[in-house]
């Protein structure tokens, strides 16, 4: 084992156990009554089958992440990247098709590992708790859709980016994070109308009450809005959500069916006001900023690595490439990309709170957007109160009983 390769495992290995601190933690954080003000969407049942959920998702957290782990060390230290190398090189193929190959593999073998867990925590996991309503053949049409989709758009850009690293040299990362940028920004325009489609049913909300009072919301807090979907998202879970798309003049939201059957009008448009407040505040546009100065710092040090032969050594690949070069970068970088993303995740909490306030300022009242919440935690047996680092490295929200600590102040 090289020095480097020493480094790499022990990042490696740091990180999940970090993980694994925090996940043991917040078990330890769990609490035999729910907390004050949750007794009416938390009765005691209800609440000990939280925890069960919570429990049963930790051990299976557990188990999947040792065993991704184990199966990257061990395909490490057998040689599999340049054993894969070799193979790909044998077929004769330019440095781009060859490189194509290389990445295509490794993301076919990284699916075809997942497919065991993702069954289990659909059918057995899921389903013992009561949320899952995917059958088999909706399972199986969602992976085969998602991996065409990836060859047919992840490929192309993934030949593009190793063309621009093998053709441009040390400027090549400039271009590759501008394609890259490029790219989000087009499936973010195309998704909701071309890719989303092709996995759930967007029916237009008729028209009534619900819908007079999202407009009239949208109207009020000058958000251009100009449709309104329901989604067939029973189709896989009972669980609720709500999303917001579309460019400039012309946005989007869609609910799930179960989040309109479940909450009333006052408490969904409440809940739709905190989503306008992310727009108002800029919070999306924000976050996607940030998203992007850090893919600039990743390509960067990418640039860098591609002519470390050290790292090449480390993993045992015996004639540097872009395409081996990729690879391995992700694998060191891995322990990297926790931490710049510990100050995304801040942000993103703290987006929370302000998108709470805006709605209860435009409302004038929390009372319903707390409802709400409170709602749809406990229809997603949610855990109340999780440990602060496991929300420091793992959450995009704040704890449920800040939040309403928050609104209460207001």
């Amino acid at each position: 084992m090289t020095p480097l390769a020493a480094v790499v495992l022990i990042g490696l290995l740091a990180t999940q156990a970090a993980e694994w601190v925090a996940e043991v933690l917040n078990l330890r954080s769990l609490r035999r009554d729910p907390p004050p003000g949750f007794e009416d969407v938390y009765p005691p049942d209800r609440y000990a089958r939280s925890q069960d959920y919570t429990r049963a998702k930790t051990k299976f957290g557990f188990v999947s992440s040792a065993v991704g782990l184990g199966v990257l060390v061990g395909f490490w230290f057998l040689g599999g990247f340049g054993t894969l190398d070799i193979w790909c090189r044998g077929w004769g193929f330019g440095p781009v098709t060859t490189g194509t190959l290389f990445l295509g593999t490794l993301f076919f073998l990284k699916q075809l590992l997942g497919i065991p867990f993702a069954g289990y925590a659909t059918f057995r996991l899921e389903a013992k708790f009561g949320f899952n309503r995917t059958t088999l053949k909706t399972f199986l049409l969602d992976r085969l859709k998602g991996n065409l989709l990836a060859v047919v758009i992840g490929g192309p850009l993934v030949a593009l980016l190793l063309w621009l690293f093998a053709r441009l040299g040390s400027g090549a990362w400039l271009w590759a994070w501008g394609t890259v940028t490029a790219f989000s920004l087009f499936l973010q325009f195309v998704a909701p109308t071309l890719i989303m489609p092709l996995f759930n049913k967007f029916t237009p909300l008729p028209e009534g009450e619900l819908r007079a009072a999202i407009f009239d919301l949208a109207k009020r807090l000058d958000y251009p809005l100009t449709n309104l979907f329901v989604i067939d998202g029973s189709r896989r879970s009972s669980k609720a959500n709500a999303f917001f798309t579309g460019f400039g003049k012309n946005k989007r939201i869609a609910l799930f069916d179960t989040l309109v059957q479940k909450q009333t009008v006052p408490e969904l448009t409440g809940v739709l006001a905190h989503e306008i407040g992310h727009h108002k505040k800029h919070h999306v546009w924000v976050g996607f900023a940030l998203g992007v100065l850090q893919s600039g710092g990743m390509f960067f040090l990418l640039s860098l690595s591609l002519g470390w032969e050290a790292l090449f050594a480390a993993f045992r690949v015996d004639l540097p490439s872009v395409h081996a070069g990729f690879a391995l970068f992700g694998v060191l970088f891995a322990p990297v990309n926790l931490l710049l993303t510990l100050p995304l995740l801040a942000y993103s909490r703290r987006n929370e709170f302000e998108a709470d306030r805006f709605a209860t300022e435009a409302l004038g009242t929390g009372r319903d957007l707390a409802t709400g919440l409170k709602k749809l935690s406990a229809d997603s047996l949610a855990n109340l109160t999780p440990h602060p680092f496991y929300v420091w490295i793992h959450h995009t929200h704040p704890p449920l009983v800040e939040r309403l600590a928050a609104l209460h102040k207001l």
